[in-house]
């Protein structure tokens, strides 16, 4: 099991199981709208600490994010499995760089 399956099975615990005192319980109560506005903070406090070429803050706010991004699909019921199996398949794709439609500038 790895440590995002790990993690997503205790958010589904907080959400099943209300405790005082919990952060991410604290997440589903307030709802969807925190729990998206806390992924976007944690996006851009991420970009921050790569932009600033610190990598101690970087993995620290990685984390973070997605610490949010587990407990968003929680909220939304969206498994960690079926993330990963999208991502598995993508992995298997070959030549999987987009081409991009050539403009003509001149007209």
């Amino acid at each position: 099991m790895s440590v995002l399956n790990d993690l997503y099975s205790v958010v589904m615990d907080r959400k099943e199981n209300f405790q005082e005192g919990s952060y991410t319980c604290y997440l589903f109560e307030k709802g969807q709208d925190k729990i998206c506005k806390k992924c976007g903070e944690e996006c851009t406090e991420m970009v921050i600490a790569a932009k600033n070429n610190d990598n101690d803050e970087l993995k620290n706010e990685v984390a973070d994010l997605l610490y949010h991004v587990v407990v968003l699909c929680a909220e939304k019921g969206l498994s960690i499995d079926e993330v990963e199996a999208v991502l598995e398949e993508r992995s298997n794709k070959i030549g999987n760089l987009k081409t991009f439609r050539q403009t003509d500038r001149n007209t």
